[in-house]
């Protein structure tokens, strides 16, 4: 099955900057992490959008696929003695040979951030309306305490890898029908590291990390909503050689109340009332998210009416005010009734016409031409 364009796989277009490309992985591998999305395909999705970060993050990978796409720019020139372009870089190498650069070498001992981390939290719809303090544990890659991190046993340290010199590459020379080509490539013997460590530590293994669930407190600030993302600044895993730590993005998922709903910052309410406090107006006890309130009720009210509790939403929580509650009141008609009841509707049926009110006259009458056919 051929491949996906990984601009196609991310949503966007060739020309995207860095930054969109970020933000949508961020915002894709999150949908179809497989801790989250358990479809059978999100773990395949998941790892297609992982393998067009990868490429589309960085520079030399990115100009390399936006010339080439999927195609291996170094095969079908075989022939000539067999020389070939097997296990060359592309035409970009050669260029840099003739020339003497090709692109930025990265020092493979700079300091570097660490990966940022995803953790899904779910809460109730209190708690995201009113914030709260809590902890949680994440599992994330810690520096080993046995080796400091530097991968060695206690007692030893790594050495300047001798192959690439430290500088985490090696210039291959190659015979070609075009001549002599120099093609960089990451050193194997020390992985791109520039160090080789002959005494690796027993606890981390020479990885210089350690798997550890670790426990951090996180303050949910007040007015969050589902969907929404909050960053915990260097809670991500650790540094490579001694860069700074990732952040931790903590996604929300909010559980449904029993009787509000939320529509931004405003809460949403059904108020079930009877026919005769309909009618007749009455002073009901409503509930909010901060305590029972008092609203009238005037005669007369129909079922669906709206009312506005202003200010008896959610704290916006980037502290742009607060929201309202909106009030609809629906008319139950009851189901059941006592044979006093039945008798008391009907007289009332028999003072009040056919026409319930009024005011709603003029819908009976066009109701009653309209079958009439005028």
């Amino acid at each position: 099955m051929s491949k996906r364009d990984y601009y196609e796989v991310l949503g966007l277009s060739e020309g995207a900057s860095k930054e969109e490309i970020k933000k949508a992985y961020r915002r894709l591998s999150k949908k179809y992490h497989p801790d989250i999305n358990k479809a059978e395909d999100a773990a395949d999705k998941f790892k297609e959008l992982k393998e067009a970060y990868e490429v589309l993050s960085d520079d030399q990978k990115r100009a390399h696929y936006d010339q080439f796409g999927h195609t291996n720019p170094n095969q079908g020139f075989g022939g000539g003695g067999g020389a070939g372009f097997d296990g060359f870089g592309g035409f970009e190498d050669i260029f840099s040979s003739f020339f003497g650069g090709g692109g930025r070498r990265r020092d493979p001992n700079a300091p570097r951030q660490g990966n940022d981390l995803q953790y899904t939290m779910t809460i109730t719809f209190n708690e995201a309306v009113f914030g709260k303090e809590t902890d949680i544990e994440i599992p994330r890659e810690e520096t080993c305490d046995t080796c400091a991190g530097s991968g060695a046993k206690p007692g030893t340290k790594p050495e300047t890898c001798h192959h690439c010199k430290g500088a985490g590459q090696l210039n291959v020379e190659q015979q070609t029908p075009f001549g002599r080509i120099v093609n960089r490539r990451v050193c194997h013997y020390c992985e791109g590291t520039g160090k080789l460590i002959k005494e690796k530590c027993g606890t981390c293994g020479g990885a210089g990390k350690v798997k550890k669930r670790k426990k951090i407190h996180v303050n949910i600030p007040a007015g969050v909503d589902d969907g929404q993302q909050m960053r915990v600044s260097g809670q991500g895993e650790p540094g490579i050689n001694g860069g700074p730590a990732g952040d931790l993005y903590i996604a929300f998922r909010v559980r449904a109340h029993e009787i509000f709903e939320r529509s931004g910052d405003d809460i949403h309410l059904d108020m079930p009332i009877t026919f005769v406090q309909a009618a007749l107006g009455d002073e009901l006890e409503v509930p909010t998210i901060y305590g029972k309130v008092k609203l009238k009720l005037p005669a007369g009210t129909q079922s669906g009416a709206s009312f506005r509790l202003k200010g008896k939403g959610v704290r916006n929580v980037q502290g742009y005010g607060t929201g309202d509650q909106h009030i609809k009141v629906r008319v139950v008609t009851p189901k059941k009734l006592t044979d006093a009841q039945k008798k008391l509707l009907r007289e009332f049926a028999d003072l009040s016409g056919t026409v319930p009110d009024e005011q709603d006259e003029g819908f009976f009458e066009k109701f009653k031409r309209a079958f009439k056919g005028e």
